[in-house]
C-alpha cells in the first residue's frame, strides 16, 4: 500500500504563490512569519505522514468495538495518535492565543487539517468536532461555562461532540424531542436532559479524559418547531469546582453504528437521562440553540470540505503511484506501465486537476475566515464574511461530490485490483461517501446557497465573487498561451451569471419560487462549483506561467501546474457549464411526477 505524503509543496504553492500569505498581515498576525508557518506544516507533515497514516488501513479493517458496560473501544494506536496530536499543542492551532491557543490564522489550521485528514480521515474527525465545539462556546457560551470548559476542549484534554439528529429528527431539526427539565434552585443552576441522539462522531471514547455532549433539547414549555430548540453542553463526566473530573453523568452509549466506512470513528447512539437525568448547561440563549449550533456546523461544514480534498489527495497519490508500476499492455511495441496509456493519464490528470482546484479554494475560503474576524475595516469585515457565507455551502458541498468522484476514478486506475481491500482504493471511497451526507446533507447546501445566500441580497455577495473571477479570465485572456483557458473561463462566467439571473427571477415568484429553488439548487451549485475551480486553475495557471518565465528551477512542478489548469478550464469546466442546460429547461417534469410510478 502506498505510504501518504502529505502535499507540502501543493500547499505551500496555495499558501505563498496564490494567497500570498495575506493573513499574516492582518493585525493580530503581524508577528508571524512565512517562516514559522513553514515550521508549522513541515511538523504536521511529520504528524500526519509518520503517525496517524499507518493507522489508516488497520483501524478501517479493526473498527471500533462496544463494551458490555457501554464503554467504547478503538482500533489500536487510535488513543495514542490522538494524544500525540494534542500534547502537540495542535488542537489549538487556530484557537485565539487568549483563549490558550497557538493564534495561527485559520488558513493555517485548515491546510494542517486537510493533511490530518489525509491521513486518516476516522481519526480526524474527533479534533474536527472539537473544533468546532470550542467555536461555539467562545462565541455563545457564558463566562462561567467557558473558564470551566473551554481550556481543557483546547488543550486536547477532552473532546466535544455535535449531538442533533434523533431517530425521527433527521435534517427535519423542528421534529428533536429530547427534553431538559430546569431543576429546581436549590439543585443548581442546571437542566435534567432524557431523550436519544443518533449518529454522534466519537461519542463515547477513552481517548481523552472527558467528552463535552453539546446537545440541542427543548425545554418544558418550549413552542413547536426552531424557535423551541435549546442548546446545552452535557459532560460525560461531572466537573468539580476545582475543575476535577467528578461522577459520570447519566450519558450512555446505548449502540455502534455499522458503517459502510470511516469504520475507525465510533458513530454511536447516545442515550440521557436513563436514570435521574443527564445533567445539562444551558449554552447561550433558551429558544436560540438553532442559531448557536450553526456557530458549530459552519465550522464543521468548512472542515469536512477539506476533508474531503484530503481523501482526494490521498487517491491521487496511491492511483499515481499504481499506474506508474502496473505493467499492462504495450507502447511502440514494448510492454509499459499503464500510466503511458492516454486514457489512463485522463483520469490521473483529472483527479489532480480536480485536487488542486478544490484545495485553493477551500484554502481562499479559509483566508477570507481570517479577513472577516481580524481585519481593521469594519466594511472589509462584512465583505468577508458575506464571501464566507457564499463559498461555505459550496466548499462543503462540490468538494465532497467531487471527493467521491476522485476517489472512484482511484478505483477505476487500480483496475481490479482497486476493487478489493489490499490496494486501499477501496477504503478511500468508502470513507470519503459518508462526507456528502453528514454535517448537512449537500442537497440541503445547495438549497442554503440558492435559496438563502443568493436571494437574501439579490446575489450581491455573488456578483462581486464572479467580478473577480471575470478578472481571472482577462488575464488570461491577455496570455498569448493562455488564452484558450480565459476564453473557456469567460464562457463559463456567463453561465453562472446567467443561471444567477433565473434562479432569482424564478425563485422570486410567489407561488412557485420554493418548488424553483428545490428543482434548481443543485444544478446551480454543480456549475458554480466548476466555475470557481476554474477560477482558482486559472490563477494557478498565471502563477505557473510567471514562474517559468523567470526560469524557475522547480520547472516541473509548474509545469504540471499549467497541465491541470489546460485539463480543468478546457475538459472538466465544459462538462459543469452542462448544468446551465439543466436549469433551463425547467421543472415541469419533476413537478408533474408520481415518485410511487418510477
Amino acid at each position: 500500500m502506498t505510504p501518504f505524503m502529505p502535499p507540502l509543496r501543493d500547499v505551500r504553492f496555495v499558501l505563498e504563490e496564490l494567497l500570498e500569505h495575506a493573513s499574516l498581515s492582518l493585525p493580530g498576525y503581524e508577528e508571524l512569519e512565512p517562516e514559522l508557518v513553514d515550521a508549522v506544516l513541515d511538523e504536521a507533515a511529520r504528524l500526519a505522514g509518520e503517525v496517524w497514516a499507518p493507522l489508516n488501513a488497520s483501524g478501517d479493517r479493526q473498527g471500533c468495538r462496544r463494551r458490555e458496560d457501554g464503554g467504547v473501544e478503538v482500533p489500536e494506536g487510535f488513543a495514542e495518535a490522538y494524544r500525540a496530536y494534542a500534547e502537540g499543542g495542535w488542537n489549538g492551532i487556530g484557537v485565539a492565543e487568549s483563549r490558550g491557543g497557538q493564534g495561527l490564522p485559520e488558513v493555517v489550521a485548515s491546510a494542517v487539517q486537510e493533511m490530518l485528514h489525509g491521513a486518516n480521515m476516522a481519526l480526524g474527525l474527533c479534533p474536527m468536532l472539537t473544533a468546532g465545539a470550542i467555536e461555539a462556546l467562545s462565541r455563545h457560551g457564558s463566562e462561567a461555562l467557558q473558564a470551566r470548559y473551554l481550556p481543557p476542549l483546547v488543550e486536547g484534554r477532552w473532546t466535544g461532540t455535535m449531538n442533533l439528529t434523533e431517530p425521527q429528527a433527521g435534517s427535519d431539526l423542528s421534529q428533536v424531542r429530547t427534553l431538559a427539565v430546569p431543576c429546581p434552585d436549590e439543585e443548581g443552576d442546571h437542566y435534567r436532559l432524557t431523550g436519544q441522539k443518533i449518529f454522534i462522531t466519537w461519542g463515547e471514547h477513552e481517548a481523552a479524559e472527558n467528552i463535552l455532549h453539546l446537545v440541542l433539547a427543548r425545554t418544558p414549555d418550549a413552542p413547536e418547531g426552531n424557535k423551541g430548540i435549546s442548546l446545552f453542553l452535557v459532560p460525560k463526566f461531572l466537573v468539580n469546582d476545582d475543575g476535577s473530573l467528578g461522577e459520570r453523568n447519566d450519558v450512555v452509549c446505548s449502540g455502534l453504528e455499522h458503517k459502510l466506512g470511516i469504520h475507525g470513528s465510533p458513530t454511536c447512539a447516545l442515550s440521557f437521562g436513563e436514570r435521574e437525568g443527564a445533567i445539562g448547561y444551558l449554552v447561550g440563549e433558551e429558544g436560540r440553540g438553532l442559531n448557536h449550533m450553526f456557530t458549530m456546523m459552519n465550522e464543521a461544514r468548512h472542515k469536512v470540505g477539506i476533508q474531503g480534498i484530503g481523501v482526494a489527495e490521498r487517491a491521487c497519490q496511491q492511483a499515481r503511484a499504481y499506474a506508474l508500476e502496473r505493467v499492462q499492455g504495450r507502447r511502440g511495441g514494448a510492454p509499459c506501465a499503464i500510466a503511458e496509456h492516454l486514457n489512463v493519464k485522463r483520469m490521473l490528470l483529472s483527479m489532480r486537476a480536480r485536487t488542486d482546484a478544490l484545495r485553493a479554494l477551500a484554502l481562499s475560503c479559509a483566508a477570507q475566515m481570517d479577513l472577516a474576524r481580524h481585519a481593521a475595516d469594519e466594511t472589509e469585515r462584512q465583505s468577508a464574511q458575506a464571501r464566507v457565507e457564499v463559498l461555505i455551502p459550496v466548499v462543503k458541498a462540490f468538494s465532497t461530490d467531487q471527493a467521491v468522484e476522485i476517489a472512484s476514478l482511484g478505483v477505476q486506475v487500480h483496475g481490479g485490483m482497486g476493487y478489493i481491500e489490499e490496494t486501499g482504493a477501496a477504503q478511500l471511497l468508502r470513507d470519503a461517501r459518508i462526507a456528502p451526507i453528514y454535517e448537512g446533507t449537500n442537497g440541503i447546501q445547495a438549497l442554503d446557497l440558492a435559496g438563502r445566500k443568493l436571494a437574501r441580497d439579490g446575489g450581491a455577495a455573488m456578483t462581486a465573487l464572479v467580478d473577480e473571477v471575470a478578472g481571472t479570465a482577462e488575464a488570461l485572456a491577455a496570455s498569448a498561451s493562455l488564452r484558450p483557458l480565459g476564453e473557456s473561463l469567460a464562457a463559463g462566467i456567463e453561465d453562472l451569471r446567467t443561471a444567477m439571473s433565473l434562479v432569482l427571477a424564478q425563485g422570486a415568484d410567489p407561488e412557485r419560487g420554493a418548488d424553483a429553488v428545490q428543482a434548481y439548487a443543485t444544478p446551480f451549485l454543480a456549475l458554480t462549483g466548476h466555475v470557481l475551480c476554474a477560477w482558482q486553475l486559472g490563477r494557478s495557471a498565471l502563477r505557473a506561467e510567471a514562474a517559468l518565465a523567470a526560469g524557475s528551477d522547480d520547472g516541473d512542478f509548474y509545469r504540471a501546474k499549467l497541465a491541470a489548469a489546460d485539463h480543468g478550464l478546457r475538459h472538466w469546466l465544459p462538462l459543469g457549464r452542462a448544468q446551465l442546460s439543466s436549469i433551463e429547461a425547467g421543472m415541469a417534469s419533476l413537478a408533474a411526477l408520481d415518485p410511487a410510478t418510477l
